[in-house]
């Protein structure tokens, strides 16, 4: 309803100017100076094996054995199955205060190339599992740090490893504090699309690969290398135990009602393509490294010309930011009254679309006999950069363009100008950021080794 002088009737919420948020991010530095995050300050009571053993609890328990087994292969791969024991450091560490829809796991393997429902590659975030409404601090350090163990695992010498940091840092703040400078809708409709021959001789060369790889990897090529045909016709998956195997019958059945279920919360378009398709396998998949010991499938869908698409359910349990930081809420405000809220697959599912600049069409959630899960296409030219094979410029590059796009998901929510100010234009916060990220790739490595002592003794 409005009035003759075109105005609305009702009073409207108050507009939070961009500038007054970032003004008020510049005064906060006088509360907590930039420099104040730079001093690692670990509890006296850590425990990471107890946390290890917390979240073992609720998972498969066979399957606990080949997730330490993975974890335990070397320090990047014990840091990337370690985000809730971060997350429990994270509760002592200084903040700002403002939070907002975090990543709760971004670190550099988290980031990677994948179809965009337009057919175009994008490059982004990858992983929403730990997804959450938290500090924004938190994915920064989590991100830096994780420039600091790939660099070290690489076999950069520490010079290298302080510089590729450092710019990672101040990638994330130089595109934060650009992206805000544009309107709300200007950053929604950012996107890093990836294309060939603009880049470095060295760069371009790890870029083109990725492409290559990413174009093999397709729901029909997985289709041909891990099925066969049965007797009557239908496509059915070879088993590879533990990686892949079939479910006793009450599982499988249960497996396929999530699926219908999940029909409902898909837009129509994609409702009505799945109703042309028939399931005609489900097998359990082991995935990741600290996803190990989730319930995950991936299920076989046939169409009427034998085409084959390939769903993956996976489970979804509380995010580690919430659960062990503490942090506000698994989702932002603005899903407080959706009636699927205390669900973590809608957690999952949602918090993927806000950080996401272009998010897989086939995105749902379900809860099924206590259990929340999520469902996506299975590879979608999806693939990752494997940081152990790239040379110092490509290196760097590729932490710049993860922190570009961080920041970029950062930016969707309404608290970002306020980041913005108070990073400031200088290397501040960039210099205090790698301090603490150095310290705690330190302190990653003590609780790799002490794990490993764990393990070897039948402790865990």
């Amino acid at each position: 309803m409005s009035s003759d002088d075109g105005r609305l009737r009702f009073d409207h919420e108050a507009i939070h100017s961009a500038a007054d948020l970032f003004e008020a991010g510049k005064a906060a530095r006088s509360d907590l100076p930039r420099s104040a995050h730079a001093e690692y300050r670990p509890a006296k009571d850590r425990d990471p094996v107890g946390i290890l053993k917390q979240q073992h609890t609720h998972r498969v328990s066979e399957l606990v054995p080949l997730r330490l087994e993975r974890m335990t292969a070397n320090p990047f791969a014990f840091y990337r199955g370690s985000a809730a024991i971060q997350a429990a450091d994270f509760r002592n560490e200084p903040r700002t205060g403002v939070d907002v829809t975090i990543c709760g796991d971004a670190h550099v393997a988290n980031f990677g190339i994948y179809a965009s429902p337009e057919r175009t590659l994008v490059f982004d975030l990858n992983d929403f599992d730990e997804s959450a409404y938290g500090p924004w601090e938190w994915d920064v350090k989590r991100f830096v740090t994780s420039v600091v163990i790939a660099a070290r695992q690489r076999g950069f010498k520490e010079p290298k490893v302080q510089t590729a940091a450092l710019e990672a840092a101040a990638a994330y703040r130089i595109a934060l504090r650009q992206i805000t400078e544009l309107s709300v809708l200007e950053r929604y409709y950012i996107r890093a699309d990836v294309h060939t021959g603009q880049r470095a001789a060295s760069s371009q060369k790890v870029l083109n690969h990725a492409i290559d790889a990413a174009s093999r990897r397709t729901s029909a090529r997985v289709v041909r290398k891990i099925t066969r045909r049965a007797d009557d016709g239908t496509t059915v998956i070879i088993e590879n135990p533990p990686l892949l195997a079939h479910v006793p019958e009450a599982t499988e059945q249960s497996v396929l009602d999530i699926a219908r279920s999940y029909l409902s919360t898909v837009p129509a378009d994609i409702a009505v393509l799945l109703s042309q398709y028939v399931a005609t396998d489900a097998v359990r998949r082991v995935v990741g490294v600290g996803s190990v010991g989730t319930r995950c499938y991936i299920i076989v869908l046939s169409g009427p010309a034998g085409e084959s698409l390939v769903l993956q359910v996976k489970e979804a349990t509380d995010s580690v930011a919430v659960e062990f930081g503490g942090a506000a809420s698994g989702r932002a405000p603005a899903f407080d009254d959706h009636e699927h809220a205390d669900e973590h697959g809608h957690r999952v599912v949602s918090n993927q679309r806000v950080l996401q600049a272009v998010s897989d069409p086939f995105l749902g959630y379900v809860t099924k006999d206590g259990h929340a899960f999520y469902i996506r296409q299975f590879r979608d030219q999806n693939v990752s950069i494997d940081t152990e094979t790239l040379d110092f410029r490509p290196f760097t590059d590729y932490v710049d363009a993860c922190g570009t796009v961080l920041a970029r998901a950062h930016a969707q929510s309404p608290n970002a100008s306020f980041i913005a100010g108070y990073l400031g234009g200088g290397t501040a916060f960039d210099s205090a950021v790698v301090e603490w990220a150095t310290a705690y790739a330190d302190q990653a490595v003590e609780d790799y080794q002490t794990v490993r002592r764990a393990v070897k003794k039948g402790e865990i």
